[in-house]
């Protein structure tokens, strides 16, 4: 029987561990190891990725946690069927939710019983920890918070070779404890083998409880990194967390570079004296047949009036809202809507749209704006149920880039709203509708970049405070292209090439890029459940208080099918809605829908880049574009919005556009066949659905895999799953004769689209509020200026220039005045601005 490692830790043990999940999967592959169990400390924040690459790399993976106990001590647990998977996530969510403090954990010993059923616990030197003699963890690099009392219970303890687990029992009662809690079949003893001092004195007493108890032996290698290298990092993680330097952190830091993984052979090698540890390790994996695959998450169901089913009642609103969006509802149309109906309800998606429609509902009859974006605008479903503005049918967008029958998972529906307390209120009604545990939201791993990485680093190899200022203003940070080499950076930041801590900077820094820092929070990323949210993701508090966030981000989520709402706030909404409310009040009432199209000075204000304050078009960058395309329609801010990003520019495909569009450069196409695609943006492809269907012609992409380009063009965590995709549209195109210059100039253009581009229904949702906030400007710029003062800070401006331009465009504007002021900027009956209270 082949060992099985039982027992490792991922860097989404947050400065516990030194290796991304696939990096674990990987390495247990090249071992020839068939599973492989990821036991992340308090929570599953890197299961779902450990799962996808385990069925990728052919090693099962099995599901567990460390779970920080109340005293200190830590209680590692392996999840054997769903009802397991289940209690430990309730468990963990008890915990997390009882700390006041985010990320904080503590399991109570008399919670376990209630949520056993399922798990199997390991008892090893992570509860005997201190049996080494000092007040040292279990886990080397790491210390546990003992008080003064514990710790004179622990040298008492050792002196005797007795060692309490709890502080309040011996080892022996919490083993029996243990096996009360879980039942003796799933109870083993871990034992560890790091060739340290005091080791074996740990072990005897482990094999003895074993022997007493008639527990089964399994051996472990509590791993924290894939290979040996890994300890480095591991040792500035600990110096990280212990808030420490290298040259102070001593006994703090791992003795040896023994917690990689290992091969059957070394680990056999390891325990010959004890065989059965090693076999015991299949037997148990054998058990755990747990799989993220199904964790049976189910949506909620919308309440449909009597007489109606969620299909029904979905048509009939839709057809409804029909009626009042279309002037007439043409052949055309009403084909639109019933195929997107069909799908829909084949799909079962029918309750998902009436729940957003539901929270659209409770933003208009409390006075809030709210607009539906990105690819929720290519359905004219959306469009009728009020959620999206934008008409699909005449703007000619594709309903598959939202949803099709080859698509995995739930559509994407993003709402946007004013920010701040509107927003707000927003997501605590959907908390109060679902319960504390019924909604949450999505996490945002917060991970270590170019900025972040070299402080952190610098600081654990104790560099000078003024060397490590130097890095803030000169390292690059973010995941845009560096305009520098990194050791060019170093140099200019202070430290010479010949800087003896020169070499383990460079390494550390390449090893550190990208590893999970901490867990934040999505921008306005919500699930939602039908049961306990809690039985299928671990939830915790957010830092912000009344919020609830879910150990997994939205591509994790998206992954397993749990259905996520985005609600998100805009600036811009609040001030358009502040300036609607003041054009009301004014008695000039004033709305998005009813704003005039095609207004020729709101055009002739974008063409002179006159554009300080409005949504999307007011960088300098776009300042400088808007003269040379000179927007003369709608259409012309949907490509001014799009083309002023990351991809378009990496991709060179800015400048000739303007071009094109100027005379200057005939149009083109990488391919005929490429025209009826590319002819509305003059040959140069500019929007993300424009990549996907060069795919399908060029390469005889199918829908699946459109889908997969679709998410590699949107994946935020790396550039292997671009890379992966690049090279299956290179081969396809290389099959299909297409000459190498164009497969060059195709994949030059859709991989820069991995740097940041907008899908065209993006962008026409965006330029909805960059024509309307231009308008404002335009044609009511007293409550636009007064309304865009009070929403500050926001935008590319401060207050000093927005007053200036206002005073431009002939606004006056009067000085705060203890006697007339308000807190917030207002409009005057002579259309002058009093300044507010907020500016001071």
């Amino acid at each position: 029987m082949s060992y099985i490692e039982l027992h490792a830790n991922s860097a989404f043990s947050f400065l516990r561990g030194a290796s991304f999940p696939e990096q674990l999967v990987q390495v247990a592959a090249e071992l020839e190891m068939p599973a492989l169990a990821l036991l992340d400390r308090n929570g599953v924040y890197g299961s779902q990725r450990f799962s996808v690459a385990g069925r990728e790399q052919k090693v099962r993976p099995i599901i567990g946690a460390e779970l920080t106990m109340e005293d200190g001590s830590v209680l590692p647990v392996l999840v054997a069927s769903r009802l397991g998977y289940a209690n430990l996530c309730s468990l963990l969510t008890q915990a997390h939710l009882r700390s006041e403090v985010k990320g904080e954990c503590a399991v109570k010993w008399d919670e376990l019983p209630e949520f056993a059923q399922g798990l199997v616990a390991l008892f090893g030197n992570s509860a005997l920890d201190d049996l080494l003699g000092s007040a040292r963890v279990s886990r080397v690099g790491e210390s546990v918070p003992l008080s003064r009392s514990l710790k004179r219970s622990f040298r008492r303890d050792a002196e005797t070779n007795t060692r309490d687990a709890c502080a309040t029992r011996s080892s022996e009662d919490r083993a029996q404890c243990l096996i009360d809690a879980f039942g003796r079949e799933n109870v083993y003893i871990e034992i560890q083998r790091h060739f340290l001092r005091g080791e074996d004195r740990v072990n005897r007493v482990l094999v003895d409880l074993a022997s007493k108890f008639r527990l089964a032996l399994i051996a472990t290698n509590g791993v924290q990194y894939a290979k040996p290298y890994g300890r480095q990092v591991l040792d500035v993680f600990t110096c990280i967390r212990e808030h420490t330097h290298l040259d102070l952190a001593g006994k703090l830091l791992t003795q040896n570079a023994e917690r990689h993984l290992k091969s059957d052979a070394e680990m056999r090698a390891i325990f010959r004296d004890l065989p059965d540890a090693i076999t015991n390790t299949e037997r148990l994996a054998d058990r755990l047949q747990f799989s993220l695959e199904n964790i049976g998450y189910e949506f909620p169901e919308y309440p449909v009036p009597d007489g109606h089913t969620m299909n029904s009642f979905l048509r009939t609103i839709v057809l409804f809202g029909a009626q009042q969006r279309y002037e007439s509802i043409t052949k055309k149309v009403k084909r639109q809507l019933e195929e997107e109906l069909a799908l829909i309800a084949r799909l079962g998606f029918s309750g998902y749209f009436l729940i957003v429609w539901d929270i659209v509902n409770f933003c208009r009859e409390n006075n809030m704006m709210v607009q539906g974006r990105g690819s929720a605008a290519n359905s004219a479903v959306c469009f009728c149920l009020g959620i999206t503005p934008v008409d699909p049918v005449s703007n000619h967008l594709v309903f598959e880039r939202f949803l099709n029958e080859s698509r995995k998972g739930w559509p994407d529906i993003d709402l946007d709203l004013p920010s701040g307390d509107r927003r707000e209120r927003v997501i605590q009604e959907v908390y109060r509708r679902y319960g504390k545990h019924g909604a949450a939201m999505t996490a945002n791993v917060i991970t270590y970049r170019g900025r972040s990485a070299a402080r952190e680093i610098g600081k654990a190899l104790n560099l000078s405070p003024s060397t490590l200022d130097r890095f803030s203003h000169l390292f690059a940070n973010g995941d845009f292209p560096h305009t520098l080499e990194l050791e060019a950076q170093i140099e200019q930041a202070g430290l010479p090439k010949a800087h003896p801590r020169m070499p383990a900077f460079v390494g550390l820094y390449h090893a550190i890029y990208g590893l999970p820092r901490h867990l934040g929070q999505h921008s306005g990323g919500m699930i939602i459940c039908q049961n306990k949210l809690s039985s299928f993701v671990p939830l915790e508090n957010a830092s912000m208080p009344g919020r609830v966030v879910a150990q997994w981000d939205k591509d994790d989520c998206e992954d397993l099918g749990i259905v996520k709402v985005d609600l998100l706030g805009l600036g811009m909404m609040s001030v358009m809605q502040d300036a609607f409310e003041l054009c009301r009040e004014r008695g000039r009432p004033l709305d998005l829908a009813h704003i005039p199209k095609g207004d020729a000075k709101t055009f002739e204000m974008m063409q002179t880049a006159d554009t300080i304050g409005v949504f999307q078009i007011e960088s300098r960058a776009q300042m400088a574009t808007l003269p040379r395309l000179k927007p003369k329609c709608f259409y012309d801010v949907v490509i001014e919005v799009a083309i002023i990003r990351p991809g378009p520019i990496q991709g060179d495909m800015v400048h000739p556009y303007l071009a094109r569009r100027a005379g200057k450069e005939a149009v083109t196409y990488f391919d005929e066949r490429l025209k009826p695609v590319l002819e509305r943006t003059l040959g140069v492809p500019l929007f993300q659905e424009q990549m996907l269907k060069i795919a399908m012609i060029m390469a005889n992409f199918s829908g699946d895999e459109a889908e997969e380009l679709r998410r590699a063009l949107s994946f935020h965590r790396s550039e292997e799953r671009m890379n992966k995709v690049s090279v299956k549209l290179r081969e396809a195109m290389a099959r299909n004769q297409v000459a190498p210059e164009v497969i060059e100039k195709v994949l030059h253009s859709i991989t820069s689209f991995a740097l940041y581009g907008f899908p065209e229904s993006h962008a026409i949702s965006f330029a909805i509020l960059a024509y309307g906030s231009a308008y404002l400007k335009a044609h009511r710029p007293a409550e636009f200026y007064a309304s865009l003062i009070n929403n500050q800070p926001m935008g590319f401006y401060t207050p000093a220039t927005i007053v200036k331009d206002a005073r431009r465009h002939g606004v006056k504007v009067k000085p705060v005045c203890v006697a007339q002021s308000e807190w917030n900027c207002t409009v005057m009956a002579d259309d002058a601005i009093r300044l507010g209270f907020c500016v001071v």
